[in-house]
């Protein structure tokens, strides 16, 4: 989409703009600085992370500069640029900020400027050594023609966002990644809340049913009377099934359960034991759950017994 935009070349001598709709704009070496340097580096990363000592002795020192680097066959081109005195020359032009879509540089391009293009009555921007530099228009040949002029074409795939000049916090890229994630979640909270107040409104209705069946359970004294059986149930419940997990860690190698009781209030079993040792290990495992021992006169046997 980026390059659908109309693309202009900015100078110091242009004349001043008024724009009615985005635009992408291209620098020229008055705005920025190129370095070629011949680095054993192989990602543009790390090539801008040194990128700041290779410009020392020249950039303008108090300045805060920013950097793009990338690789044309063995040397590495590093570009240095203050955003701000870029900003502030374009207002100083007529360029409304939010009007500026990307900003990119001559140098991106220099295959196109193999021929000179005029920049005023005095300059020219061309091609030399593989580098984009403004010479005098003396300096060039009567014959060149330098009345061209660039269009959409010239916009390279990469450029810089005017994100500093609106005091944002993130990039584009990063307000994009962050909003698609905001609004994931917002889905996710959106069908979250549709399930829970599906599921309401249908407990609601099958509330609304029983009340209808059984007109009794609308008086809140009834509820808590039912509720309070069914406690008490629940509760008898869970003392048998306990009881009964535990009388099953008792029966173990040379013991047999010969008789089982349980009724609402206690229980009775009785078990055969193989030996003396059985016996004995059989006790102290009644004992651990606090249960009640009766020897059986004459034998091994052990009877057990508990309340509930």
């Amino acid at each position: 989409m980026g390059n659908n935009k109309e693309l202009l070349l900015v100078y110091s001598g242009m004349q001043h703009v008024a724009l009615s709709e985005d635009v992408n704009v291209m620098l020229t070496p008055q705005l920025y600085t190129l370095k070629k340097e011949a680095l054993p580096l192989s990602y543009a990363y790390q090539a801008k992370k040194i990128a700041p000592s290779l410009f020392e002795g020249l950039l303008e020192e108090g300045r805060q500069y920013d950097y793009m680097v990338w690789k044309e066959k063995e040397e590495w081109v590093f570009l240095a640029y203050d955003m701000q005195r870029i900003t502030a020359f374009l207002e100083e032009k007529g360029f409304a900020l939010e009007h500026v879509s990307k900003l990119f540089f001559a140098q991106q391009v220099v295959d196109l400027f193999d021929t000179p293009l005029a920049l005023g009555a005095e300059s020219a921007l061309v091609s030399l050594d593989r580098s984009v530099v403004l010479v005098p228009r003396s300096a060039l040949r009567e014959e060149e023609d330098i009345s061209w002029s660039i269009d959409k074409r010239f916009t390279p795939k990469k450029g810089v966002l005017l994100q500093g000049a609106y005091g944002s916090l993130f990039s584009v890229k990063q307000t994009v990644i962050l909003a698609a994630a905001f609004g994931l979640f917002a889905l996710m909270f959106f069908v979250e809340g549709w399930r829970y107040s599906h599921d309401a409104k249908a407990g609601d209705s099958q509330i609304e049913e029983l009340l209808e069946a059984y007109p009794s359970l609308s008086s809140k004294y009834t509820r808590d009377s039912i509720i309070s059986k069914y406690r008490a149930l629940d509760t008898m419940e869970r003392k048998k099934r306990e009881t009964i997990k535990a009388l099953s860690t008792m029966i173990f190698k040379g013991v047999t359960l010969t008789s089982f009781a349980m009724d609402e209030k206690s229980f009775n079993v009785a078990f055969s034991c193989k030996d003396d040792r059985v016996t004995k290990r059989l006790k102290v495992l009644a004992k651990e759950n606090r249960f009640n021992i009766s020897a059986v006169p004459g034998s091994n046997d052990l009877t057990i017994e508990g309340s509930l």
